[in-house]
């Protein structure tokens, strides 16, 4: 069965019947198409006809008549059987070129809502996205949540325990369909094909001049070494040392964006904590879905809380946050999460075992007089909370049991 995705649908409803053009993104096999056929029934059970929903999959072999927008727009004319609102659904529309011209057609023509989606994104930044100014609102659609994991494993009658399946989460991640897949030799497998398909259909087709070997080499290195400083030079030159293929940094940063383009990875820029202000300095960077990280990754270090924090990143920006890596003097706060302009700082670890891990995580924190809240997030169960600096169980925060207070 599939998940109702109610986080993402309370921010879509409001648009349901506004002119504006919703586009729905996010990286290929996240739900995307899902969501949209969840928005039809929605729709549907509202009392629209049936014969008011237009609905077109660009990757669908049905449909491979349409050529281009001229072809489209004869399509969507033909359907169009009356002068009621009709909703239009068009999947993964960067495939035809010139869209923004067509959907600025339809959006001045007809009474229509339209829903697109997209792997791209850039898709709505080009020269032609001028037409489209003002006229859409966008959505980015995220693989599962640990929480939309555990409710969907519950749904399809799945035994799921928390506290033990966040293990699991962390290093295979929450893409819908890897939960068919239960040795992990099949999971791997489906990750592995779906990044090289990703590369192949996103990324590749609109750079014929990249090489294949390297990009695909340095982009799981940059992924297996996510959350960590990061420097293009040194990627390049151990890349050069280890293939004996000179690579340079510019090479690195063009492939960078292009794995931001394809919602593989997300920038998580510097805030200087002091100055109350973001940095220009180098981001960091997070996978979209630690799933893609632990491809290049024969085991995960426990002591290594990259993979955690990844988790918490992007839980964090499904939970609306804008997020940074806070910057002190002498170090850094592994994240400020701001919301309707009040914030907290987190620190993430993956137990507190010792006593100079905890006086590290919370020592943290020893330099800052800002008066907001400031929370330690680990695995353990017990509140190791004090001095005002709260403890919270991750798994908690993941099934949103615990809210973080801003201010």
């Amino acid at each position: 069965m599939n998940l109702i995705r109610e986080d993402y649908l309370k921010l879509i409803r409001p648009y349901y019947d506004v002119e504006l053009i919703k586009v729905i993104t996010g990286i290929r096999r996240s739900g995307k198409s899902v969501l949209m056929d969840t928005i039809k029934n929605e729709l549907l059970a509202k009392g629209v006809a049936g014969s008011h929903i237009i609905s077109i999959n660009f990757e669908d072999l049905d449909y491979s008549f349409i050529t281009g927008i001229q072809d489209l727009h004869d399509e969507i004319k033909s359907r169009i059987v009356d002068n009621e609102k009709h909703y239009i659904f068009l999947d993964e529309i960067q495939h035809i070129e010139n869209f923004e011209k067509l959907l600025a057609s339809l959006n001045a023509k007809f009474n229509c809502s339209i829903f697109v989606t997209g792997s791209d994104s850039t898709m709505l930044s080009g020269e032609l996205a001028t037409l489209l100014t003002g006229r859409t609102v966008e959505f980015e659609i995220f693989p599962f949540s640990f929480k939309e994991s555990v409710d969907f494993m519950k749904l399809n009658n799945i035994e799921c325990a928390p506290d033990e399946f966040i293990q699991d989460y962390i290093k295979w991640g929450g893409f819908p369909l890897r939960f068919s897949f239960r040795e992990e030799s099949s999971i791997k497998r489906f990750l592995d094909n779906l990044y090289s398909n990703i590369v192949k259909c996103d990324i590749i087709k609109k750079s014929s001049k990249i090489d294949r070997i390297a990009f695909k080499d340095v982009s799981l290195y940059i992924m297996s070494n996510a959350g960590k400083e990061f420097s293009a030079q040194n990627i390049a030159n151990y890349y050069s040392s280890k293939c004996k293929k000179k690579l340079s940094a510019r090479t690195v940063y063009n492939y960078l964006e292009k794995l931001k383009n394809a919602y593989i990875l997300h920038s998580c820029k510097k805030y200087s904590i002091v100055g109350k202000a973001a940095l220009d300095s180098a981001d960091k960077f997070y996978a979209t879905d630690t799933g893609l990280r632990t491809l290049n990754t024969n085991t995960i270090n426990y002591e290594d809380t990259f993979f955690l924090e990844n988790i918490v990143y992007n839980e964090l920006l499904f939970q609306g946050f804008t997020v940074y890596t806070g910057k002190t003097f002498k170090g850094e706060i592994d994240f400020i999460a701001i919301k309707n302009s009040k914030k907290c700082f987190i620190q993430v670890a993956y137990f507190l075992s010792s006593e100079e891990t905890i006086k590290r995580e919370f020592g943290a924190y020893d330099k800052i007089t800002d008066a907001s809240p400031k929370y330690v997030l680990s695995l353990d169960r017990i509140d190791l909370g004090h001095d005002g600096i709260e403890h919270l169980n991750i798994v908690d925060f993941l099934l949103h049991k615990v809210t973080l207070h801003l201010s």
